[in-house]
Formats: structure tokens, C-alpha cells, sequence
């Protein structure tokens, strides 16, 4: 797998959303938004931003913690609309599954990821297209 560092730019149609989170969501046309990183990076998650939409209820926010012994500690900070919270209950089940070793992140983990995002049909092949040469083989 290519480290970050080395990684290619996104192709255009990857990321539509990033850095445009809240805004999709204010507007109705992005029902939830995930965010993770180590503790020590949290200061990367927007939480400041949305804060003042979870406080009047436009977003819905559930922050999970993910102790790792022997390296960083995670966070996980989910976002729905109101009515939307059952996508938080389906990416943090994705990724539980995935962060406790359960099993090993799939294509169709990806999928349905994308989609619980808002993504669309269209989005979500690009992203397949280009992390395919970077997928370990699945059994």
C-alpha cells in the first residue's frame, strides 16, 4: 500500500465534499459527515464549526473514542441532519467492524461508506477506480 506522503492527487470527481462539509449539510444535500484522526490531531476536525448548528439542532454530533494501546488514541466525529442519524449508527458499525479487527475494510465497505455519505453513484466509482491499485486482495 502507498504511504500518503506518496500518494497521487485525487482524480477530479474523489473528495467532492472535503472541506465542504458543513456547508452540503446546511444546505440539505449532504446527510452526514464523518471525521477521524488521532487525539493528538483533533484540532484537525471542524468541531468549532459545526458546533453552533449541533447547539440549535440543525446537526446532529456523536463523538466516539478509540483507545490504542502502545500508539495514538482515535476520535471519530460523526454529523447527521436531523431525521439522518441512523447513517451515524451505520459508519460507526463500518467502522467498528473494521477498527476492532473483526474483519478486514472491503470494496463494499467503501460502497457503503460513500453512500451514507451522500455521495453519489457516479462519486463513489471514481473513488473505487482509484484506490483499486492500492487494495490488498480480498478472500
Amino acid at each position: 500500500m502507498t504511504d500518503e506522503t506518496d500518494a497521487p492527487d485525487p482524480p477530479p470527481g474523489v473528495g467532492p465534499h472535503e472541506l465542504r462539509e458543513l456547508e452540503l449539510m446546511l444546505a440539505g444535500s449532504k446527510p452526514a459527515a464523518r471525521f477521524s484522526d488521532a487525539m493528538v490531531a483533533r484540532w484537525i476536525i471542524p468541531e468549532d464549526d459545526f458546533e453552533p448548528h449541533v447547539q440549535a439542532g440543525r446537526i446532529i454530533k456523536r463523538v466516539v473514542f478509540e483507545a490504542n494501546p502502545g500508539s495514538f488514541d482515535a476520535i471519530s466525529v460523526y454529523y447527521a441532519l436531523p431525521g439522518e442519524e441512523w447513517r451515524i449508527d451505520a459508519l460507526q458499525a463500518i467502522d467498528e467492524a473494521i477498527h476492532s479487527k473483526l474483519r478486514p475494510a472491503t470494496e463494499q465497505d467503501d460502497i457503503d461508506t460513500g453512500r451514507l455519505l451522500g455521495y453519489t453513484e457516479e462519486e463513489i466509482a471514481t473513488f473505487l477506480a482509484w484506490v483499486a491499485p492500492h487494495r490488498p486482495p480480498q478472500s
